[in-house]
């Protein structure tokens, strides 16, 4: 008998069809899927691509083995709560390494060359605006300071040797030969690497030991002429001591991709900061990096719904 399958929405990318080949699929186009209880008692997996699995859904699906998650991150998913009922949790890990590496370097020199100011006083007829912003430095021989490793983190750090960077770098699973072998210099702490980076770049999950990485403690260790990217998780920097460090020129400038609260409110302190850029999560929205998140969803989907072993297994 074919799997039950509910999806949130529909896929985009070829996902609809790839799962369809093998399951029965039920589309909420709701973000809550807890509205659909008869649907979530025959579930045997669920594949989200936006809202939220929570302790109460898991519990109305008794049949449910599998969440698979289209993107990396997934704190919006209950992995506890999965693991207790034997549900697993499966993640698209490496899928869009590369757009979100990108974004990251969009939003660092966005930042540095005043971007976004430039354009909005060209538009608006005055041309001599450059006139009132400080030189902004160029990425050669400047040094950027990687804080997690992982496969975002790599590919950072390969973006920033096209420009001939120095990559200092901190994560505890990093070894010191691996460091040495791919020329980066690595810190036992990520405190340590603060003062030397002109750039300091956040590519680490959120959990209760990343939670408030950097407060204004550690911004007060960074360069003023530092520009600080967080293109990984809110909260992982707190928003309003960042906001009053740039407000106060305890470092240069900042891009952000990720708040605490998604959407952020609009009077929130980091959306009206000194010489910030703001996105809307976006990092991870291209179209070879959506194709490749569906796909890895699906297949790990379907591949443990049929018994088999799947790699990226986050409980």
């Amino acid at each position: 008998m074919r799997p039950k399958v509910l999806l949130t929405h529909a896929l985009p990318g070829g996902g609809m069809e790839l799962l369809r080949k093998s399951a029965d699929v039920f589309v909420a186009d709701d973000d809550d899927l807890t509205k659909y209880p008869e649907e979530l008692r025959e579930a045997d997996g669920i594949v989200l691509l936006l809202g939220k699995v929570t302790r109460k859904l898991i519990e109305m699906a008794p049949k449910l083995r599998v969440i698979s998650n289209v993107g990396v991150g997934y704190d919006h998913i209950d992995a506890i709560a999965a693991a207790e009922h034997g549900v697993k949790v499966a993640v698209s890990a490496g899928a869009n390494a590369r757009a979100v590496a990108e974004q990251t370097f969009a939003l660092l020199l966005a930042v540095n060359r005043n971007i976004v100011q430039f354009h909005n006083e060209t538009v608006a007829g005055k041309f001599a605006y450059q006139k009132d912003f400080g030189g902004s430095f160029e990425l050669q021989g400047k040094k950027i300071g990687v804080i997690g490793m992982g496969n975002i983190g790599r590919e950072v750090a390969k973006i920033a040797k096209g420009f001939d960077m120095t990559v200092l770098c901190y994560d505890p699973r990093l070894t010191r030969d691996e460091a040495e072998r791919e020329g980066w210099i690595r810190y036992d702490n990520y405190r340590e690497l603060l003062p030397g980076a002109d750039v300091v770049s956040l590519h680490v999950p959120i959990l209760p030991e990343t939670k408030d990485m950097l407060t204004m403690k550690e911004l007060k260790q960074m360069k003023k002429s530092a520009i600080l990217i967080n293109c990984a998780r809110g909260g992982i920097v707190n928003e309003n001591d960042l906001a009053e460090a740039l407000n106060t020129g305890i470092i240069a400038g900042a891009g952000v991709d990720v708040y605490d609260n998604e959407p952020p409110k609009p009077d929130a302190a980091i959306l009206h900061a000194r010489n910030i850029v703001c996105t809307p999560h976006s990092a991870a929205v291209t179209n070879e990096a959506i194709v490749k998140m569906v796909t890895m969803a699906v297949e790990a989907c379907l591949a443990i719904l049929r018994g088999e072993e799947w790699a990226y297994i986050v409980n």
